[in-house]
């Protein structure tokens, strides 16, 4: 069975088939875990088996969770990938594509490799893994596919060129998909939260491929995991194209509505604050 829809044309997570990417903690392992509340069966995917199973064992119900640890920067094979996942509980009904990596460095000092990197795994695994469940969603005639992006998916600030650059190829690809599947009964959803109380500043990566190693004061500010979470899965229980998340989203509308006064605000902001 799909990802059918109930009254109202809403998307109905309960004895579904949901594989999470990026599972092992943060907004991951949030998404997991209210999944599992609403009576999904889950897939959870990261790097780190040992913090997978931490999840798994956090879930509502553990016996109706699996776990697939894959390096996504080596994702060579994303057929094979798909079809591991499907091994556990049946065809992917929603996958969520939340595995992703941030930036903190300048422009001048960023290298290409680096730029390459946030590429290879915010956007080409996504797109790949995305490839690889579409063609069963499209013979099913049903399916739903989530993507955490980002505010910065329509905005930019200092420090976060490949990483904005990165979330904003993510919204070129998948409005395409979504004009291209919508008759096939296949559902995209774009998650953009601002800010969210996790380890992404810590685990971002500077202009040499180090890590930034530190909590950002915004970020210790952000919303809660849990609470991002919830936002998105009733965004996708509605089947909405696009959610943001946070009081940062009011910056999206500043961007569209007052353009130069955005530009004024970013190029005068503290980059990490």
């Amino acid at each position: 069975m799909g990802a059918e829809t109930g009254e109202g044309g809403l998307t109905q997570l309960a004895g579904k088939v949901v594989w999470v990417t990026g599972a092992s903690g943060g907004l991951g392992e949030a998404l997991a875990r209210a999944a599992s509340q609403r009576g999904a069966k889950l897939i959870l995917t990261a790097r780190r088996a040992a913090e997978l199973e931490r999840v798994r064992a956090a879930c509502a119900d553990p016996t109706r969770v699996a776990v697939l640890p894959l390096d996504l920067l080596q994702l060579d094979d994303p057929d094979a990938a798909a079809r591991e996942a499907g091994k556990h509980f049946g065809p992917i009904d929603v996958l969520v594509n939340n595995a992703g990596i941030s930036q903190r460095s300048r422009v001048l000092d960023t290298s290409l490799d680096v730029y390459r990197r946030i590429f290879e795994l915010d956007f080409f695994a996504t797109v790949a893994l995305t490839k690889a469940v579409l063609p069963g969603m499209v013979r099913r005639k049903s399916g739903h596919v989530v993507v955490v992006s980002s505010v910065v998916g329509y905005i930019s600030s200092p420090l976060r060129s490949g990483y904005a650059a990165a979330k904003h190829a993510l919204h070129g690809f998948y409005d395409a998909a979504r004009a291209e599947h919508w008759r096939d009964g296949v559902k995209f959803t774009l998650a953009c939260p601002g800010y969210v109380k996790t380890d992404v500043s810590v685990n971002a990566i500077t202009g040499d491929g180090g890590r930034h190693n530190k909590v950002d004061p915004s970020i210790a500010r952000g919303v809660e995991p849990a609470a991002c979470a919830e936002v998105i899965w009733r965004a996708v229980e509605k089947d909405r194209e696009e959610v943001l998340v946070g009081r940062e989203a009011l910056v999206v509308y500043l961007k569209r509505f007052f353009p130069a006064l955005f530009s004024w605000a970013v190029n005068r902001a503290d980059p990490i604050q």
